[in-house]
């Protein structure tokens, strides 16, 4: 019988309350596994914040504290605070939010934290938009995608930006630990948490996580699309260590980046012009990872 590559603990336990094909439970259930049953998890307002259910249910076997959407690095610095005074050093504080609560409305708590060289760890699950409340727009929307609040029709008023990049944002603090992970490869993810745990002072994970209903892709294939978005390098894989990058799943033959917008209904007005765009900038990116890379190999 072949030996599992992922833990076989479950701290997330069958029922929820997301949309078909969602990837949020998956981040969940992969973080936990990775961390075991001495986590403390704080969730802002996100889609988080209704998959485990109307109280007194869950489907966590950890305890779990909502806190308000801007303030989840003020929390989770909070219940750091709170171990330490009784001296309980052996549990994991984490942050758990989606990437409106953390790029847009929580990063001044989250940059806080960080600056301030809590020991905790953070992860955003990141799907592009904010997903329970309607598909509008976050900065982490990516350039071309339709959201509610960035329509298409007659006005082409797509999303004009491009993403913003919150790993860049959280190495320019100094952390010693940053990295992206996806639901489409557990054993990376998982090996990554379990890298943060291990590390003192603030950790900052980015895990890329599809929703199949703001992105308009058939609930199964969530992993495959997720899957293909860093085979075409458009979410790569990588962590960086005091300040030292490694990509961790090095794409020697690239897809065309086309591959993956097709797959998408977001996406389905773009033309060539655009799809070219997107494509230059992936590129230029790509390579540019591949520098910081080389220059680091020897820190």
């Amino acid at each position: 019988m072949a030996k599992p590559t992922i833990p076989t603990e479950e701290y997330m336990i069958s029922g929820h309350m997301a949309c078909l094909g969602c990837a949020a439970p998956l981040a969940m259930r992969y973080l936990l596994k990775a961390l075991g049953k001495r986590t403390v998890v704080s969730i802002p307002a996100c889609c988080w914040a209704v998959i485990p259910g109307v109280f007194p249910y869950t489907n966590l076997k950890v305890p779990l504290v909502y806190t308000a959407f801007e303030v989840t690095g003020a929390s989770i610095s909070g219940l750091r605070a709170a171990l330490d005074a009784r001296g309980i050093k052996d549990v994991n504080v984490v942050g758990f939010a989606g990437d409106g609560g953390t790029a847009d409305i929580g990063i001044q708590a989250l940059s806080g934290a960080v600056e301030r060289g809590e020991n905790v760890i953070y992860m955003c699950y990141d799907n592009e938009a904010y997903m329970n409340t309607g598909i509008q727009r976050s900065s982490l929307t990516p350039f071309g995608a339709w959201t509610t609040t960035t329509p298409v029709g007659k006005t082409k008023f797509w999303q004009k930006t491009q993403k913003k990049n919150m790993v860049e944002i959280m190495v320019a603090h100094r952390i010693p630990y940053a990295a992206t992970v996806s639901v489409a490869y557990p054993e990376d993810f998982i090996n990554k948490v379990k890298k943060a745990a291990s590390i003192e002072g603030p950790k900052y994970i980015h895990a890329f996580a599809p929703c199949p209903t703001g992105w308009r892709v058939p609930p199964e294939k969530t992993i495959e699309v997720a899957r293909l978005a860093t085979d075409t390098c458009i979410f790569p894989l990588y962590e960086v260590e005091y300040g030292k990058y490694k990509i961790t799943r090095k794409v020697v033959n690239k897809k065309p980046v086309a591959e993956y917008l097709k797959m998408q209904g977001r996406f389905s007005y773009l033309g060539e012009e655009e799809l070219k765009k997107i494509q230059e900038y992936v590129d230029k990116e790509w390579e540019l990872l591949l520098k910081k890379e080389e220059i680091t190999k020897e820190w």
